[in-house]
Protein backbone atom coordinates (compact mmCIF):
# COMPACT_ATOMS: atom_id res chain seq x y z
CA UNK A 1 0.00 0.00 0.00
CA UNK A 2 3.22 2.34 0.03
CA UNK A 3 2.56 5.65 -2.15
CA UNK A 4 -1.69 5.17 -1.44
CA UNK A 5 -1.60 9.45 -0.01
CA UNK A 6 0.08 10.17 -3.43
CA UNK A 7 -1.40 8.59 -6.02
CA UNK A 8 -5.03 9.80 -4.24
CA UNK A 9 -3.54 12.95 -4.29
CA UNK A 10 -2.80 12.26 -8.11
CA UNK A 11 -6.26 11.11 -8.70
CA UNK A 12 -7.96 13.92 -7.03
CA UNK A 13 -5.87 16.52 -8.77
CA UNK A 14 -6.66 15.17 -12.11
CA UNK A 15 -10.64 14.81 -10.94
CA UNK A 16 -10.68 18.52 -9.50
CA UNK A 17 -13.12 19.26 -12.31
CA UNK A 18 -15.39 16.19 -12.98
CA UNK A 19 -15.86 14.81 -9.75
CA UNK A 20 -16.68 18.25 -7.97
CA UNK A 21 -19.08 18.25 -10.81
CA UNK A 22 -21.21 15.40 -10.93
CA UNK A 23 -20.89 15.95 -6.52
CA UNK A 24 -22.79 18.55 -6.59
CA UNK A 25 -24.83 18.23 -9.55
CA UNK A 26 -26.20 14.94 -7.95
CA UNK A 27 -26.04 16.22 -3.99
CA UNK A 28 -28.13 18.94 -4.85
CA UNK A 29 -31.02 17.24 -6.92
CA UNK A 30 -33.09 15.92 -4.02
CA UNK A 31 -33.49 19.77 -2.70
CA UNK A 32 -34.83 20.81 -5.83
CA UNK A 33 -37.31 18.19 -6.38
CA UNK A 34 -38.45 18.95 -2.01
CA UNK A 35 -38.50 22.85 -4.06
CA UNK A 36 -40.68 21.02 -6.20
CA UNK A 37 -43.12 18.76 -4.82
CA UNK A 38 -44.00 21.36 -2.31
CA UNK A 39 -45.26 24.28 -4.95
CA UNK A 40 -46.83 20.91 -6.89
CA UNK A 41 -48.31 19.33 -3.37
CA UNK A 42 -49.48 22.00 -0.56
CA UNK A 43 -51.97 20.18 0.74
CA UNK A 44 -52.01 16.79 2.70
CA UNK A 45 -54.85 15.56 0.08
CA UNK A 46 -52.80 16.54 -2.92
CA UNK A 47 -50.09 14.47 -1.50
CA UNK A 48 -52.17 11.25 -0.50
CA UNK A 49 -53.52 11.42 -4.48
CA UNK A 50 -50.34 11.35 -5.83
CA UNK A 51 -49.34 8.41 -3.15
CA UNK A 52 -51.94 6.59 -3.82
CA UNK A 53 -52.05 7.04 -7.62
CA UNK A 54 -48.40 6.72 -7.79
CA UNK A 55 -48.52 2.92 -5.61
CA UNK A 56 -51.24 1.72 -8.11
CA UNK A 57 -48.93 2.55 -11.19
CA UNK A 58 -46.13 -0.39 -11.82
CA UNK A 59 -44.59 1.35 -14.79
CA UNK A 60 -44.03 4.31 -11.98
CA UNK A 61 -42.83 1.65 -9.47
CA UNK A 62 -40.64 0.21 -11.95
CA UNK A 63 -39.29 2.91 -13.47
CA UNK A 64 -37.90 5.12 -10.15
CA UNK A 65 -39.03 2.59 -7.43
CA UNK A 66 -40.95 2.13 -4.63
CA UNK A 67 -42.93 5.00 -2.88
CA UNK A 68 -43.34 4.31 1.11
CA UNK A 69 -45.92 7.17 2.32
CA UNK A 70 -47.23 10.24 1.42
CA UNK A 71 -45.24 12.46 3.12
CA UNK A 72 -43.08 15.15 1.79
CA UNK A 73 -39.95 13.83 2.35
CA UNK A 74 -41.07 9.89 1.46
CA UNK A 75 -42.02 11.82 -2.40
CA UNK A 76 -39.26 13.68 -2.46
CA UNK A 77 -37.39 10.11 -1.51
CA UNK A 78 -39.92 8.40 -4.42
CA UNK A 79 -38.81 11.17 -6.57
CA UNK A 80 -35.21 10.71 -6.30
CA UNK A 81 -34.83 7.31 -6.89
CA UNK A 82 -32.91 7.81 -9.84
CA UNK A 83 -30.15 8.72 -7.68
CA UNK A 84 -29.69 4.83 -6.82
CA UNK A 85 -28.15 4.29 -10.34
CA UNK A 86 -26.91 7.78 -11.47
CA UNK A 87 -24.48 7.45 -8.06
CA UNK A 88 -22.91 3.99 -8.63
CA UNK A 89 -22.53 4.79 -12.44
CA UNK A 90 -20.57 7.58 -11.56
CA UNK A 91 -18.37 5.87 -9.23
CA UNK A 92 -17.50 3.16 -11.20
CA UNK A 93 -16.94 5.15 -13.93
CA UNK A 94 -14.52 6.89 -11.73
CA UNK A 95 -12.86 3.61 -10.18
CA UNK A 96 -12.14 2.10 -13.82
CA UNK A 97 -10.64 5.62 -14.75
CA UNK A 98 -7.80 5.57 -12.47
CA UNK A 99 -7.42 1.67 -12.79
CA UNK A 100 -7.81 -0.03 -16.31
CA UNK A 101 -7.63 3.11 -17.83
CA UNK A 102 -4.34 3.95 -16.35
CA UNK A 103 -3.14 1.01 -17.37
CA UNK A 104 -4.02 0.62 -20.91
CA UNK A 105 -2.00 4.04 -21.32
CA UNK A 106 1.30 2.80 -19.72
CA UNK A 107 0.74 5.20 -16.93
CA UNK A 108 0.38 2.37 -13.87
CA UNK A 109 3.78 0.60 -15.13
CA UNK A 110 5.62 4.05 -15.24
CA UNK A 111 4.66 4.83 -11.95
CA UNK A 112 4.75 1.85 -10.24
CA UNK A 113 8.83 1.74 -11.54
CA UNK A 114 8.91 3.80 -8.92
CA UNK A 115 8.32 3.41 -4.65
CA UNK A 116 4.69 2.26 -5.11
CA UNK A 117 2.93 -0.33 -4.12
CA UNK A 118 1.35 -3.10 -6.02
CA UNK A 119 -2.20 -2.14 -4.85
CA UNK A 120 -1.99 1.53 -4.04
CA UNK A 121 -3.49 2.83 -7.77
CA UNK A 122 -6.32 0.36 -6.97
CA UNK A 123 -6.63 1.58 -3.23
CA UNK A 124 -6.55 5.14 -4.32
CA UNK A 125 -9.13 5.18 -6.61
CA UNK A 126 -11.25 3.31 -4.75
CA UNK A 127 -10.97 5.74 -2.10
CA UNK A 128 -11.05 8.57 -4.35
CA UNK A 129 -14.72 6.96 -5.92
CA UNK A 130 -16.02 6.83 -2.33
CA UNK A 131 -15.15 9.93 -1.04
CA UNK A 132 -17.02 11.49 -3.99
CA UNK A 133 -19.93 9.48 -3.10
CA UNK A 134 -19.85 10.20 0.68
CA UNK A 135 -19.70 13.90 -0.26
CA UNK A 136 -22.93 13.27 -2.61
CA UNK A 137 -25.01 11.68 0.27
CA UNK A 138 -23.38 14.49 2.57
CA UNK A 139 -24.74 16.80 0.47
CA UNK A 140 -28.00 15.76 -0.11
CA UNK A 141 -28.69 14.57 3.67
CA UNK A 142 -27.45 17.96 4.77
CA UNK A 143 -29.44 20.28 2.12
CA UNK A 144 -32.57 18.12 3.03
CA UNK A 145 -32.28 18.84 6.63
CA UNK A 146 -31.39 22.01 6.52
CA UNK A 147 -34.65 22.99 4.48
CA UNK A 148 -36.55 22.04 7.32
CA UNK A 149 -36.95 18.12 6.99
CA UNK A 150 -36.86 15.62 9.62
CA UNK A 151 -32.61 14.63 10.29
CA UNK A 152 -33.25 11.06 11.23
CA UNK A 153 -34.91 10.94 7.47
CA UNK A 154 -32.09 13.35 5.95
CA UNK A 155 -29.53 11.46 7.42
CA UNK A 156 -31.29 7.68 6.13
CA UNK A 157 -31.81 9.03 2.47
CA UNK A 158 -28.09 9.88 2.99
CA UNK A 159 -27.14 7.01 3.93
CA UNK A 160 -29.45 5.23 1.52
CA UNK A 161 -27.42 6.83 -1.35
CA UNK A 162 -24.10 6.22 0.35
CA UNK A 163 -24.69 2.43 0.52
CA UNK A 164 -25.53 1.77 -3.20
CA UNK A 165 -22.25 4.17 -3.72
CA UNK A 166 -19.70 1.95 -2.53
CA UNK A 167 -20.92 -1.60 -3.13
CA UNK A 168 -20.33 -0.54 -7.05
CA UNK A 169 -16.96 1.06 -6.35
CA UNK A 170 -15.96 -2.29 -4.96
CA UNK A 171 -17.97 -4.34 -8.01
CA UNK A 172 -16.09 -1.80 -10.62
CA UNK A 173 -12.62 -2.96 -8.51
CA UNK A 174 -13.43 -6.45 -9.18
CA UNK A 175 -14.45 -5.66 -13.05
CA UNK A 176 -10.85 -3.84 -13.10
CA UNK A 177 -9.32 -6.85 -12.35
CA UNK A 178 -11.55 -9.15 -14.59
CA UNK A 179 -12.04 -7.34 -17.68
CA UNK A 180 -8.76 -7.54 -20.46
CA UNK A 181 -9.03 -3.42 -20.99
CA UNK A 182 -10.81 -0.22 -19.65
CA UNK A 183 -13.21 -0.88 -21.98
CA UNK A 184 -14.47 -4.16 -21.25
CA UNK A 185 -13.74 -3.38 -16.81
CA UNK A 186 -16.56 -0.28 -17.64
CA UNK A 187 -19.02 -3.21 -19.54
CA UNK A 188 -19.07 -5.76 -17.28
CA UNK A 189 -19.42 -3.31 -13.75
CA UNK A 190 -22.32 -1.54 -15.80
CA UNK A 191 -23.60 -5.07 -16.81
CA UNK A 192 -23.76 -5.37 -13.21
CA UNK A 193 -25.32 -2.35 -12.32
CA UNK A 194 -28.21 -2.84 -15.10
CA UNK A 195 -28.84 -6.34 -13.62
CA UNK A 196 -29.60 -4.70 -9.95
CA UNK A 197 -31.83 -1.70 -11.77
CA UNK A 198 -33.79 -4.86 -14.34
CA UNK A 199 -34.23 -6.67 -10.45
CA UNK A 200 -35.25 -4.01 -8.76
CA UNK A 201 -37.32 -2.87 -10.85
CA UNK A 202 -39.43 -6.20 -11.59
CA UNK A 203 -39.35 -6.68 -7.66
CA UNK A 204 -41.10 -3.61 -7.59
CA UNK A 205 -43.66 -3.33 -10.29
CA UNK A 206 -44.95 -6.85 -8.92
CA UNK A 207 -45.83 -5.70 -5.81
CA UNK A 208 -48.09 -2.46 -6.77
CA UNK A 209 -50.11 -0.95 -3.86
CA UNK A 210 -50.33 0.93 -0.38
CA UNK A 211 -49.25 -2.04 1.34
CA UNK A 212 -45.60 -0.81 2.02
CA UNK A 213 -44.65 -4.63 0.72
CA UNK A 214 -41.34 -5.64 -1.45
CA UNK A 215 -40.94 -7.45 -4.10
CA UNK A 216 -38.48 -10.65 -3.00
CA UNK A 217 -36.34 -9.86 -6.55
CA UNK A 218 -36.26 -6.38 -5.14
CA UNK A 219 -34.23 -7.78 -2.32
CA UNK A 220 -31.20 -9.39 -4.73
CA UNK A 221 -30.32 -6.03 -5.90
CA UNK A 222 -27.95 -3.39 -3.75
CA UNK A 223 -30.13 -0.60 -5.34
CA UNK A 224 -33.11 -2.49 -3.91
CA UNK A 225 -31.71 -2.65 -0.67
CA UNK A 226 -30.81 1.48 -0.28
CA UNK A 227 -34.82 1.70 -1.54
CA UNK A 228 -35.72 -0.40 1.50
CA UNK A 229 -34.11 1.79 3.92
CA UNK A 230 -37.41 3.91 3.54
CA UNK A 231 -36.30 7.50 4.39
CA UNK A 232 -39.07 9.85 5.95
CA UNK A 233 -41.27 6.27 6.00
CA UNK A 234 -40.29 4.06 9.29
CA UNK A 235 -36.77 3.49 8.73
CA UNK A 236 -35.30 0.23 8.69
CA UNK A 237 -31.70 0.96 9.65
CA UNK A 238 -30.64 -2.86 9.42
CA UNK A 239 -30.63 -3.19 5.80
CA UNK A 240 -27.21 -0.88 6.09
CA UNK A 241 -26.00 -4.22 7.03
CA UNK A 242 -26.26 -5.79 3.52
CA UNK A 243 -24.41 -2.99 1.13
CA UNK A 244 -21.88 -2.95 3.96
CA UNK A 245 -21.39 -6.76 3.86
CA UNK A 246 -21.54 -6.67 0.09
CA UNK A 247 -19.19 -3.49 -0.38
CA UNK A 248 -16.76 -5.54 2.38
CA UNK A 249 -16.26 -9.01 0.10
CA UNK A 250 -16.22 -7.12 -3.07
CA UNK A 251 -13.02 -4.91 -1.93
CA UNK A 252 -11.42 -7.50 -0.62
CA UNK A 253 -12.21 -9.67 -3.84
CA UNK A 254 -10.51 -7.33 -5.84
CA UNK A 255 -7.52 -6.53 -3.41
CA UNK A 256 -6.91 -10.51 -4.02
CA UNK A 257 -7.53 -10.54 -7.47
CA UNK A 258 -5.15 -7.69 -8.20
CA UNK A 259 -2.39 -9.95 -6.75
CA UNK A 260 -3.48 -12.82 -9.14
CA UNK A 261 -3.02 -11.31 -12.62
CA UNK A 262 -0.51 -9.86 -14.51
CA UNK A 263 -0.25 -5.95 -15.06
CA UNK A 264 -2.11 -4.76 -17.82
CA UNK A 265 -3.90 -8.13 -18.25
CA UNK A 266 -7.20 -9.29 -17.18
CA UNK A 267 -8.46 -12.11 -15.85
CA UNK A 268 -10.57 -12.65 -18.81
CA UNK A 269 -8.65 -13.26 -21.94
CA UNK A 270 -9.07 -11.35 -24.92
CA UNK A 271 -11.03 -13.15 -27.23
CA UNK A 272 -10.36 -13.30 -30.90
CA UNK A 273 -12.17 -11.31 -33.55
CA UNK A 274 -13.84 -13.34 -36.62
CA UNK A 275 -12.52 -12.35 -39.66
CA UNK A 276 -14.92 -10.03 -41.54
CA UNK A 277 -14.66 -8.56 -45.26
CA UNK A 278 -17.83 -6.32 -44.52
CA UNK A 279 -16.95 -2.48 -43.46
CA UNK A 280 -13.33 -2.22 -44.23
CA UNK A 281 -11.19 0.81 -43.43
CA UNK A 282 -11.53 3.77 -40.92
CA UNK A 283 -15.39 3.72 -40.97
CA UNK A 284 -15.14 0.11 -40.78
CA UNK A 285 -13.23 0.06 -37.41
CA UNK A 286 -15.41 2.90 -35.96
CA UNK A 287 -18.74 0.97 -36.63
CA UNK A 288 -16.99 -2.25 -35.13
CA UNK A 289 -15.53 -0.50 -32.45
CA UNK A 290 -18.76 1.60 -31.42
CA UNK A 291 -21.80 -0.94 -32.79
CA UNK A 292 -22.42 -2.81 -29.12
CA UNK A 293 -22.15 0.37 -27.38
CA UNK A 294 -25.01 2.35 -29.57
CA UNK A 295 -26.91 -1.02 -29.51
CA UNK A 296 -26.97 -1.22 -25.63
CA UNK A 297 -27.78 2.66 -25.71
CA UNK A 298 -30.64 2.18 -28.15
CA UNK A 299 -32.10 -0.72 -26.25
CA UNK A 300 -32.35 0.82 -23.03
CA UNK A 301 -33.44 4.04 -24.16
CA UNK A 302 -36.13 2.41 -26.03
CA UNK A 303 -37.07 0.30 -22.89
CA UNK A 304 -37.55 3.46 -20.75
CA UNK A 305 -39.47 5.05 -23.85
CA UNK A 306 -41.75 1.82 -23.83
CA UNK A 307 -42.45 2.11 -19.45
CA UNK A 308 -43.41 5.74 -19.89
CA UNK A 309 -45.50 5.15 -23.03
CA UNK A 310 -47.31 2.42 -21.28
CA UNK A 311 -47.61 4.68 -18.14
CA UNK A 312 -48.79 7.96 -20.10
CA UNK A 313 -52.98 7.23 -20.40
CA UNK A 314 -52.68 7.03 -16.67
CA UNK A 315 -50.99 10.66 -16.06
CA UNK A 316 -53.91 12.62 -15.29
CA UNK A 317 -55.20 10.18 -12.10
CA UNK A 318 -51.70 10.18 -10.43
CA UNK A 319 -51.18 14.15 -10.94
CA UNK A 320 -55.00 14.96 -10.05
CA UNK A 321 -56.49 18.54 -10.19
CA UNK A 322 -53.86 20.80 -8.53
CA UNK A 323 -53.72 24.17 -10.65
CA UNK A 324 -50.21 24.13 -9.56
CA UNK A 325 -49.38 21.05 -11.59
CA UNK A 326 -51.33 21.54 -14.32
CA UNK A 327 -49.23 25.38 -14.75
CA UNK A 328 -45.88 23.87 -14.22
CA UNK A 329 -46.44 21.06 -16.56
CA UNK A 330 -47.92 23.65 -19.44
CA UNK A 331 -44.47 24.96 -19.18
CA UNK A 332 -43.24 21.66 -20.81
CA UNK A 333 -46.07 22.05 -23.59
CA UNK A 334 -48.58 20.05 -24.93
CA UNK A 335 -52.01 20.91 -24.80
CA UNK A 336 -52.97 18.11 -21.79
CA UNK A 337 -51.61 16.42 -19.17
CA UNK A 338 -50.90 13.60 -21.20
CA UNK A 339 -49.45 15.64 -23.50
CA UNK A 340 -47.18 17.58 -21.47
CA UNK A 341 -45.88 14.30 -19.61
CA UNK A 342 -44.84 12.77 -22.81
CA UNK A 343 -43.31 16.15 -23.61
CA UNK A 344 -41.26 16.25 -20.61
CA UNK A 345 -40.26 12.09 -20.78
CA UNK A 346 -38.96 12.74 -24.50
CA UNK A 347 -36.77 15.59 -23.57
CA UNK A 348 -35.61 13.42 -20.49
CA UNK A 349 -34.64 10.68 -22.99
CA UNK A 350 -33.11 12.66 -25.49
CA UNK A 351 -30.49 14.09 -22.64
CA UNK A 352 -30.00 10.38 -22.36
CA UNK A 353 -29.30 10.29 -25.98
CA UNK A 354 -26.80 13.02 -25.85
CA UNK A 355 -25.20 10.89 -23.46
CA UNK A 356 -24.94 8.40 -25.66
CA UNK A 357 -23.52 10.85 -28.34
CA UNK A 358 -20.78 12.00 -26.26
CA UNK A 359 -19.45 8.49 -24.89
CA UNK A 360 -19.32 8.01 -29.13
CA UNK A 361 -17.20 11.31 -29.29
CA UNK A 362 -15.04 10.56 -26.13
CA UNK A 363 -14.12 7.54 -27.80
CA UNK A 364 -11.66 9.30 -30.24
CA UNK A 365 -9.94 11.01 -27.36
CA UNK A 366 -9.20 7.60 -25.66
CA UNK A 367 -7.84 6.23 -28.61
CA UNK A 368 -5.39 9.62 -29.09
CA UNK A 369 -4.45 8.53 -25.08
CA UNK A 370 -3.84 4.94 -25.90
CA UNK A 371 -2.18 5.74 -28.87
CA UNK A 372 -4.37 3.83 -31.11
CA UNK A 373 -5.16 7.03 -33.26
CA UNK A 374 -1.18 7.31 -33.71
CA UNK A 375 -1.13 3.81 -35.51
CA UNK A 376 -4.20 4.71 -37.71
CA UNK A 377 -2.64 7.49 -38.94
CA UNK A 378 0.84 6.15 -39.46
CA UNK A 379 -1.21 4.34 -42.83
CA UNK A 380 -3.17 6.54 -45.70
CA UNK A 381 -5.48 8.02 -43.15
CA UNK A 382 -5.94 11.08 -42.85
CA UNK A 383 -6.60 13.27 -39.76
CA UNK A 384 -10.27 14.39 -41.22
CA UNK A 385 -11.45 10.91 -42.43
CA UNK A 386 -10.27 9.02 -38.84
CA UNK A 387 -12.33 11.43 -36.74
CA UNK A 388 -15.39 12.31 -39.58
CA UNK A 389 -15.86 8.07 -39.28
CA UNK A 390 -16.60 8.45 -35.34
CA UNK A 391 -18.51 11.59 -36.29
CA UNK A 392 -20.80 9.58 -38.34
CA UNK A 393 -22.31 7.54 -35.51
CA UNK A 394 -22.31 9.72 -32.62
CA UNK A 395 -24.61 11.90 -34.85
CA UNK A 396 -26.40 9.36 -36.89
CA UNK A 397 -26.36 6.85 -33.40
CA UNK A 398 -28.58 9.36 -31.85
CA UNK A 399 -30.85 9.82 -34.69
CA UNK A 400 -31.48 6.20 -34.76
CA UNK A 401 -32.18 6.02 -30.89
CA UNK A 402 -34.22 8.72 -30.76
CA UNK A 403 -36.66 7.26 -33.76
CA UNK A 404 -36.52 3.87 -32.07
CA UNK A 405 -37.90 5.95 -28.47
CA UNK A 406 -40.65 7.42 -30.79
CA UNK A 407 -42.30 4.41 -31.90
CA UNK A 408 -41.32 2.46 -28.47
CA UNK A 409 -43.30 5.10 -26.59
CA UNK A 410 -45.99 5.86 -29.19
CA UNK A 411 -46.71 2.48 -29.96
CA UNK A 412 -47.91 1.50 -26.47
CA UNK A 413 -49.58 4.74 -25.70
CA UNK A 414 -51.65 4.72 -28.70
CA UNK A 415 -52.58 1.35 -27.49
CA UNK A 416 -53.58 1.97 -24.43
CA UNK A 417 -56.04 5.05 -25.88
CA UNK A 418 -57.14 2.78 -29.22
CA UNK A 419 -55.78 4.90 -31.27
CA UNK A 420 -52.08 4.44 -32.48
CA UNK A 421 -52.79 5.83 -35.68
CA UNK A 422 -54.03 9.60 -34.38
CA UNK A 423 -51.06 9.70 -31.55
CA UNK A 424 -47.78 7.97 -33.09
CA UNK A 425 -46.53 11.08 -35.24
CA UNK A 426 -46.91 13.24 -32.64
CA UNK A 427 -44.69 11.33 -30.11
CA UNK A 428 -42.20 10.57 -32.89
CA UNK A 429 -41.80 13.89 -33.91
CA UNK A 430 -41.64 14.60 -30.50
CA UNK A 431 -38.49 12.37 -30.22
CA UNK A 432 -36.76 13.08 -33.42
CA UNK A 433 -37.61 16.90 -32.07
CA UNK A 434 -34.65 16.31 -29.23
CA UNK A 435 -32.14 15.35 -32.37
CA UNK A 436 -30.68 19.30 -32.37
CA UNK A 437 -29.92 19.78 -28.97
CA UNK A 438 -28.10 16.50 -28.72
CA UNK A 439 -25.73 17.81 -31.62
CA UNK A 440 -25.09 20.74 -30.13
CA UNK A 441 -23.77 18.50 -27.04
CA UNK A 442 -21.70 16.42 -30.09
CA UNK A 443 -20.40 19.64 -31.05
CA UNK A 444 -19.26 20.82 -27.79
CA UNK A 445 -17.22 17.69 -27.38
CA UNK A 446 -15.63 18.03 -30.94
CA UNK A 447 -14.68 21.54 -30.20
CA UNK A 448 -13.24 20.33 -26.65
CA UNK A 449 -11.27 17.58 -28.23
CA UNK A 450 -9.99 19.71 -31.02
CA UNK A 451 -8.74 22.62 -28.96
CA UNK A 452 -8.04 21.60 -25.56
CA UNK A 453 -8.33 17.86 -25.57
CA UNK A 454 -7.13 17.13 -21.80
CA UNK A 455 -10.62 18.63 -21.09
CA UNK A 456 -12.64 16.81 -23.45
CA UNK A 457 -14.22 15.01 -20.53
CA UNK A 458 -15.72 18.07 -19.57
CA UNK A 459 -18.75 18.07 -21.71
CA UNK A 460 -20.20 15.45 -19.26
CA UNK A 461 -20.40 18.72 -17.03
CA UNK A 462 -21.67 20.83 -19.44
CA UNK A 463 -24.53 18.36 -19.86
CA UNK A 464 -24.93 18.19 -16.00
CA UNK A 465 -25.54 22.39 -16.17
CA UNK A 466 -27.86 21.26 -19.08
CA UNK A 467 -29.98 18.50 -17.20
CA UNK A 468 -30.43 20.89 -14.34
CA UNK A 469 -31.13 24.32 -16.16
CA UNK A 470 -34.21 22.08 -18.30
CA UNK A 471 -35.44 19.78 -15.73
CA UNK A 472 -35.69 21.87 -13.00
CA UNK A 473 -34.93 25.43 -14.07
CA UNK A 474 -38.54 25.69 -14.91
CA UNK A 475 -40.27 24.13 -11.91
CA UNK A 476 -37.89 26.27 -9.40
CA UNK A 477 -38.50 29.40 -11.54
CA UNK A 478 -35.20 30.37 -12.64
CA UNK A 479 -35.01 33.50 -15.35
CA UNK A 480 -35.69 32.79 -18.64
CA UNK A 481 -32.38 34.33 -19.89
CA UNK A 482 -30.39 31.39 -17.90
CA UNK A 483 -33.00 28.59 -19.23
CA UNK A 484 -31.64 30.12 -22.68
CA UNK A 485 -28.73 28.79 -22.14
CA UNK A 486 -29.48 24.92 -22.64
CA UNK A 487 -30.26 24.12 -26.11
CA UNK A 488 -33.25 21.66 -24.84
CA UNK A 489 -34.91 25.09 -23.94
CA UNK A 490 -35.46 25.90 -27.27
CA UNK A 491 -36.80 22.25 -28.74
CA UNK A 492 -40.37 22.41 -29.32
CA UNK A 493 -42.77 21.12 -27.00
CA UNK A 494 -44.44 17.17 -28.61
CA UNK A 495 -46.48 16.49 -29.00
CA UNK A 496 -49.16 18.93 -28.41
CA UNK A 497 -47.08 21.68 -28.78
CA UNK A 498 -46.52 24.09 -31.77
CA UNK A 499 -43.72 23.37 -34.05
CA UNK A 500 -40.82 26.74 -35.07
CA UNK A 501 -38.41 25.88 -37.43
CA UNK A 502 -36.13 29.28 -36.80
CA UNK A 503 -34.30 27.64 -33.04
CA UNK A 504 -34.38 24.03 -34.31
CA UNK A 505 -32.04 25.98 -37.33
CA UNK A 506 -30.08 27.99 -35.14
CA UNK A 507 -29.21 24.85 -33.19
CA UNK A 508 -28.19 22.52 -36.58
CA UNK A 509 -26.47 25.49 -37.34
CA UNK A 510 -24.34 25.93 -34.30
CA UNK A 511 -23.64 22.47 -34.20
CA UNK A 512 -22.53 22.14 -37.73
CA UNK A 513 -20.16 25.32 -37.07
CA UNK A 514 -18.78 23.56 -33.83
CA UNK A 515 -18.13 20.44 -36.10
CA UNK A 516 -16.27 22.16 -38.54
CA UNK A 517 -13.95 23.89 -35.75
CA UNK A 518 -13.25 21.16 -33.86
CA UNK A 519 -12.62 19.07 -37.01
CA UNK A 520 -9.83 21.99 -38.29
CA UNK A 521 -8.32 22.06 -34.67
CA UNK A 522 -7.16 18.41 -34.78
CA UNK A 523 -6.45 18.64 -38.33
CA UNK A 524 -3.59 21.47 -36.73
CA UNK A 525 -2.46 20.39 -33.69
CA UNK A 526 -0.15 17.78 -32.52
CA UNK A 527 -1.08 14.45 -31.29
CA UNK A 528 -1.14 13.31 -27.67
CA UNK A 529 1.09 10.39 -26.31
Amino acid sequence: MNGTAALLRLFARRDRVILPLWVLAIGLVPLLYAVSFEGLYPTAADRQAFYEATAHTPAELALVGPIFGDDLGALVTWRSGILLTLVPLAALLTVVRHTRAEEDTGRTELVGSTAIGRRAGLCAAMALATTGVVLTAAIAATALAASGFPVGGSVAFGLSIAAVGVVFVGVAAVAAQVGSNARAARGYAISVLAAAFVLRAVGDAGTSGTSGSSGTLSWLSPIGWSSQLRPFADERWWVLVLPAAAATVAAGLAFALALRRDLGAGLVAVRDGKPSTSMQGVFGLAWRAQRGTLLAWTVGLAVIAAVLGSAADSVQGQLGESAAIGDALSKFGGSSLVDSFLATALSILGIGAAAMSISSVLRVHADEESSITEVVLAGSVGRTRWLVSTLVFALGGPAVAMTVVGFAAGVPYGMSVVDVRSVLPGVLAGAVSQLPAVWVLTASGIVLFGFVPRFSAAVWGLLAVFVMLGQVGTVVGLPQLVLDLSPFTHLPHLPGGAVEVVPLMWLVAVSAVGLVAGVVAFEHRDLRG
